[in-house]
């Protein structure tokens, strides 16, 4: 299994040509996801990207899991967080869950600054 990392950079070298193809795609992307993640509400940064990570163990979406994983250490979250958030995925989703939650927690740890 490639690592978090190594997924990231993966995605990253893929998605070049295809962006500059079609930047203003890619502009509004960016800039919905700034809105959904960052914008000040009764939701945090955190928080929102725990229910992002959530939803990327659901759609079982490495790039997804690998992005909004380093996104929740970025912001914070804890392995306990982590760890909740993916439960939830895990219950709404069965079998699957119990695959892409293990992955999406291992990628937290990639990114988290210490063991939380």
């Amino acid at each position: 299994m490639t690592t978090a990392h190594e997924t990231l950079a993966e995605v990253a070298r893929q998605g070049r040509a295809l962006r500059e193809a079609i930047p203003e795609v890619y502009a509004g992307y960016a800039a919905m996801s700034q809105a959904a993640i960052e914008t000040e509400g009764e939701l945090s940064p955190k928080i929102r990207e725990l229910i992002a990570l959530a939803i990327a163990v659901s759609k079982q979406c490495d790039g997804c899991v690998a992005s909004h994983a380093r996104g929740a250490a970025k912001r914070g979250a804890t392995s306990q967080e982590v760890a909740e958030a993916i439960g939830v995925a895990i219950m709404m989703n069965g079998g699957p869950g119990t695959v892409w939650g293990p992955r999406a927690y291992a990628a937290f740890q990639e990114f988290a600054p210490e063991p939380s």
